[in-house]
């Protein structure tokens, strides 16, 4: 009975209903085949640099609780400066693939060019602009005595990369779309790579160079930027690319591109708007628990980024593949591909969820601050409720991407906007100070956030209307 009912839960020939049918459907193993083959390199890719982050972490580690602190309390405000351009991505992501689909070749070329202007005018203001409001922001964070000037002078130093990086998020979107994973799994590895090598020089001053301590991991990151950004412009630059750019190719604004572009990412931009600031207003509840609480929270952070990564790797391999079927005419294809990513989703969950559950007292080992027993127990606290997390964690987000594929931004708007930043930070400032839970309750906040938000995101996709959104 049991193996029947896994067959017919992983089987694609039960996915759609007869009657939303356009065509034959995929069979199991061919569909599975074409998403894991776009999927593993975009896994690849954002694991690596999950890892890569939480190597930067483990050495910033070794100068104190402080130093994790403050560069832990740089990443929502950082984050605040990019969701203008993570919605523009959204939009480029949405248009790239369904015009591939279609077989608008030129379009989705057009797309990219006129983002990539967009991005680089707009990109060197908000850098500007970061470097300028780099300890109010921190004071905003709420750091505290011994964290505001590290953490002031990380994000000052770190802003000034900002521009390269955002420039190469929008290129590797639109290869994504593509199903280029493999270009974007390069550029972004290897400029990680250099990340973590720059951080073994520079953190603690090895073979000559000065040491520079939390500075020197901002400094790595600007070099990172800049490798990332060159790395993903030179794949615009092979003739034979599907998405490639030259002089001769019209650079001047193109209106009913931008049009489109800026129609889509308007729920794209509310979406982030939401995230920023709920998960900015987490983090504000949490540095108010004090050092030792937030160090706590940042280290367990590293493994549910880790969890991130691999439902992201997924969710951007299925937003690919639903906008594309759907430039093809092929609705049901899309529904399919989507059940399949989160089928792959909660076969990772649940491996990731065993390994976190097992490991929860030795990860903390892994920092240099895990010789503090009050650390590793409190940390160790915050996993096991990071275990239950993970099941919704990567169901959801690669429910959001099958959905921004199809357009449909403004419904995962909205559901970002009552989860993250209503129920998150409003439930967890609850539950960790008038109830007097602690770390513990603002975790179990992020807990009932991941779960309501799966719950809306699985109505909205089981509903239908998504597949029926115009760009």
């Amino acid at each position: 009975m049991l193996p029947h009912t896994i067959r017919r839960l992983f089987s694609t020939q039960y996915m759609v209903k007869e009657h939303l049918r356009r065509g034959d459907i995929t069979p199991t193993k061919e569909a599975y085949k074409d998403s894991l083959r776009m999927a593993t390199p975009a896994v690849a890719e954002m694991v690596s640099i999950a890892i890569m982050g939480m190597m930067d972490m483990v050495m910033v580690a070794r100068i104190g609780p402080h130093a994790v602190t403050a560069v832990g309390l740089t990443g929502q405000p950082r984050m605040i400066f990019f969701s203008i351009f993570f919605a523009l991505n959204i939009a480029v992501t949405a248009i790239v693939a369904r015009n591939k689909g279609a077989g608008n070749d030129e379009t989705a070329r057009l797309c990219l060019r006129q983002a990539m202007m967009l991005v680089a005018v707009f990109g060197i203001m908000i850098s500007g602009l970061a470097v300028t409001l780099a300890r109010p922001m921190m004071t905003l964070a709420r750091a505290q005595y011994d964290t505001i000037d590290l953490a002031t002078s990380y994000f000052r130093i770190s802003s000034f990369g900002l521009v390269f990086a955002i420039m190469s998020g929008t290129i590797c979107a639109a290869q994504r779309a593509a199903g280029n994973t493999k270009i974007t799994m390069q550029v972004n590895i290897v400029a990680n790579v250099a990340k973590v090598i720059f951080n073994f020089l520079l953190i603690e001053g090895r073979f000559g160079f000065p040491r520079m301590e939390v500075d020197g991991a901002a400094v790595s990151l600007v070099i990172a930027n800049v490798i990332s950004f060159g790395l993903a412009f030179a794949s615009l630059l092979k003739k034979d690319a599907y998405l490639r750019i030259s002089r001769k190719d019209s650079w001047r604004p193109d209106p009913p591109m931008l049009k489109t572009v800026g129609r889509v990412a308007a729920g794209g931009m509310l979406e982030q708007f939401a995230l920023r600031i709920g998960f900015f207003m987490s983090a504000w509840v949490i540095a108010g628990l004090g050092t030792i609480e937030a160090a706590a929270h940042f280290i367990a952070m590293q493994l549910m980024v880790l969890s991130f990564a691999f439902a992201d790797g997924l969710g951007v391999a299925t937003t690919a593949l639903v906008g594309q079927n759907l430039g093809k005419k092929r609705p049901d294809l899309s529904i399919m591909y989507g059940k399949i990513g989160t089928r792959l989703a909660w076969t990772v969950a649940a491996l990731l969820s065993t390994i976190a559950f097992v490991t929860r007292f030795h990860f903390p080992l892994l920092f240099a601050l895990g010789n503090d027993p009050e650390i590793v127990q409190m940390t160790a606290g915050v996993i096991l409720i990071l275990v239950y997390i993970m099941p919704f964690q990567t169901a959801q987000i690669v429910m959001a991407g099958s959905l921004r594929g199809s357009g449909d931004t403004r419904f995962v708007a909205m559901t970002m906007l009552v989860t993250v930043t209503l129920i998150r930070p409003g439930l967890g400032y609850i539950l960790a100070y008038p109830l007097g839970w602690g770390l513990t309750g603002a975790w179990i906040a992020i807990l009932v956030d991941q779960a309501v938000r799966l719950v809306m995101l699985l109505t909205r996709f089981s509903g239908g209307r998504w597949i029926r959104a115009k760009l």
